[in-house]
């Protein structure tokens, strides 16, 4: 056959020209037209797929930067760890599987640029605040105590940060800290109290004030107007949103505030803590990222924890189980205490109170705290305390459910 054929002309076919008899429609994948449009198609397809890869690359970078610096923020306690593991023999055992207690630790550190605002002591630092939190195996409740710093109890032999060791004591709780750091409160805690505590946090001034700036402030309710010039504090009566600065002087106020004692000083501390937990849960913190990130970069950027919590995976797993345990079940209170007998400066446990309290705690056994609320209604109602007391014994205290203005 002719390499003609098949043309009008009987010239040959032109390069790429569609063969006799075949449709030059739109379907044709055969035509110019056809092969451009899926030629295009692929590199659409190709450019959506690389720009959607590119999105997800940078997200997971975005996501794994933002985690990795929230992660460094936080130091662990390695000294501590140290030591703890140096008297292992002599802590206490863990009795219930799931319970956790976590001691947490208010350092009135002077140390850096912000710290250092509050007054300049070299070579001193305090637990300005000390509270032992139980949370009960299920997460059930959470039962925060605070303990006394001017409390007399047995410091034992405890490593300086110079690396000699003090002489077992007796003393005020707070000097603890201040001979041997937080393992030295830990294991006077321990002997004070025979309960085990599994983690501890360590947070100073500066991450406190920045911790209540990221959520926008606390409000609480203040029965008269506070004028107090050592805190720098000035606040009118009623309900008031206390900033970061405002918070830290209210809490550490002492000689304006309430009958200027310790005890009143703690409670108000509590109060406080009681206030932050309820606006956290309530504002939308914890599901709302944009809110999420500046609280969690304040909680964690001024903090110091044994090394299984120095992480945000360590964190979370520990505030997982808190999320669904309602406010009126996390409770606070004071360890029971009386004026120490040589010193009414001073305070000491007072019997049976607290080690009915500490049995209660080291057993993950019912605790009922009984607030400044409950006590006024019971008062009205029957003009007497009730002779059916709970099976739970009642502590004096209040919960993060409790409104103080009402």
């Amino acid at each position: 056959m002719s390499d003609t054929a098949g043309t009008p002309s009987g010239q040959p076919a032109a390069r790429g020209a569609p063969e006799p008899g075949r449709a030059l429609g739109p379907g044709s994948g055969s035509s110019p037209t056809g092969r451009g449009r899926v030629r295009r198609r692929r590199r659409w397809a190709r450019g959506t797929g690389l720009t959607a890869a590119a999105v997800l690359v940078a997200a997971s970078a975005a996501g794994w930067a933002v985690y990795m610096k929230l992660d460094g923020n936080i130091t662990p306690d390695e000294a501590a760890a140290a030591e703890l593991e140096r008297f292992e023999k002599d802590r206490p055992t863990a009795l219930v599987k799931g319970a956790r207690n976590i001691l947490l630790i208010g350092s009135d550190s002077r140390a850096g640029e912000e710290n250092g605002r509050y007054g300049r002591d070299p070579g001193t630092e305090r637990s300005d605040t000390a509270i032992l939190l139980h949370l009960s195996a299920g997460r059930r409740s959470a039962t925060a105590v605070s303990i006394p710093r001017d409390l007399m109890v047995e410091v034992p032999g405890c490593r300086r940060p110079d690396g000699s060791r003090s002489e077992p004591v007796f003393a005020l709780f707070n000097s603890a800290f201040e001979v041997g750091g937080s393992a030295c409160t830990i294991r006077t805690v321990e002997k004070l109290t025979d309960i085990r505590v599994d983690h501890h946090v360590v947070v100073d001034f500066a991450g406190f004030k920045d911790m209540v700036d990221a959520v926008d402030g606390v409000e609480v309710c203040l029965r008269e107007p506070i004028d107090d010039k050592d805190a720098e504090l000035r606040l009118p009566a009623g309900r008031v949103t206390l900033t970061g600065e405002q918070a830290l002087g209210y809490v550490r106020a002492r000689k304006t505030l309430g009958d200027g004692s310790d005890t009143s000083r703690m409670e108000r501390q509590q109060r406080f803590l009681g206030a932050l937990v309820s606006k956290v849960r309530s504002n939308g913190v914890l599901l709302n990222p944009v809110k999420l990130y500046p609280v969690l970069d304040a909680a964690t950027s001024s903090l110091t924890t044994d090394p299984e919590l120095a992480s945000l995976r360590g964190l979370y797993e520990l505030a997982r189980g808190l999320r669904e345990i309602p406010t009126e079940d996390v409770q606070f209170l004071t360890v029971p205490r009386e004026s120490y007998a040589r010193d009414v400066n001073r305070d000491q446990l007072a019997q049976p109170a607290a080690a009915e309290l500490f049995e209660r705690l080291r057993t993950d056994s019912p605790v009922a705290v009984r607030t400044e609320r409950d006590g006024k209604a019971t008062e009205r109602e029957s003009g007497e305390p009730s002779e059916n007391p709970s099976p739970a014994p009642t502590f004096s205290g209040n919960t993060a459910a409790e409104d103080s203005c009402a």
